[in-house]
């Protein structure tokens, strides 16, 4: 293609995208609510909201504030679970022209996300897999998975076992070494990792005293995170040979192609969602409008490109 039309085909895992520009799971619902507010020919993918084995009512209000640079949630996982997004959402996906689906799992013991894959794997309509590594393992204290390497590894290696399809892992960013959780979920069986999950973080009411999120912290996630979440997508980047999907605070095409240069091959928009509707199909469309100026024929040139 000419530098005037560049090629903005990406492959994750072995699947095609048509952008390398993914909606984050958590601030794009199921899909079906987007459908008339976004074109799915034109975003590379979305990530549903987690399912887990059994449906979640999720944490009590208030569990989403705004914060100066961002914002942070508890929302506490509230999703339908598996079995009636198969039956009620899927098939609608199905029907939906240009939708590639990638299904977020998670699950508090590593029995519940096996379940849950299970359940996706007789499924059609699904391209991925995302494996939300960021929840408490109730079987060993409540330490999260994506804190404990050996945890972390016992996790992606058995569920990657029992996956019909390409297996992404969201890897959590409070940790010490992110490129050291990279590899482990590299060399459990992942097919790419995804990264950062939200911060852990506190907003206190000085007038009450109180925390303002009912569940005392909450994610933070927008702006405020993006530098860091840059710079640990370059750290896992050179670390693994498997894909790296970035994420955190993405809110402009720039934004975007920061990250790929940092060594990510696609990026997800999540917060931006919130403030813009249309922010994943917008940041695609910049994504190509920059690359064209830029005389970038294929977009995957800019993976790894920045001089460091």
């Amino acid at each position: 293609m000419s530098s005037n039309t560049p090629d903005m085909r990406v492959s994750v895992a072995g699947v095609e995208l048509r952008s390398p520009v993914i909606a984050a799971s958590g601030t794009f619902g199921y899909g079906v609510e987007f459908e008339e507010i976004v074109s799915m020919e034109r975003i590379g993918a979305f990530v549903t909201k987690g399912l887990s084995r059994e449906p979640m009512q999720g944490n009590p209000t208030p569990r989403i504030i705004e914060t100066s640079a961002g914002m942070i949630n508890a929302i506490g996982l509230q999703n339908m679970g598996v079995r009636p997004f198969v039956e009620e959402k899927l098939p609608k996906l199905r029907s939906m022209k240009g939708a590639v689906v990638i299904a977020n799992v998670f699950g508090y013991t590593v029995e519940d996300c096996l379940e849950v894959i299970r359940v996706l794997n007789d499924a059609e309509g699904i391209a991925m897999y995302e494996l939300n590594a960021s929840c408490p393992n109730t079987s060993h204290g409540g330490i999260a998975f994506g804190v404990d390497p050996s945890l972390l590894y016992e996790l992606v290696s058995r569920t990657r076992g029992a996956s019909r399809r390409p297996l992404m892992v969201k890897l959590s960013p409070n940790v010490t070494s992110i490129g050291q959780m990279a590899r482990v979920a590299a060399d459990a069986g992942a097919d790419a990792v995804s990264l950062v999950n939200t911060f852990v973080s506190l907003a206190i009411d000085i007038e009450t005293g109180k925390p303002r999120i009912a569940n005392v912290t909450g994610g933070l996630s927008g702006p405020a995170i993006k530098p860091i979440a840059v710079r640990m997508v370059h750290d896992a980047a050179k670390s693994v040979r498997i894909p790296v999907v970035g994420m955190g605070g993405i809110a402009r095409a720039e934004d975007a192609v920061e990250f790929m240069m940092a060594g990510a091959t696609a990026v997800q928009v999540g917060t931006a969602s919130y403030a813009d509707p249309r922010a994943v199909e917008n940041i695609a469309n910049g994504m190509r409008k920059w690359c064209a100026s830029h005389q970038v024929e294929h977009v995957g040139q800019l993976t790894g490109a920045a001089l460091l």
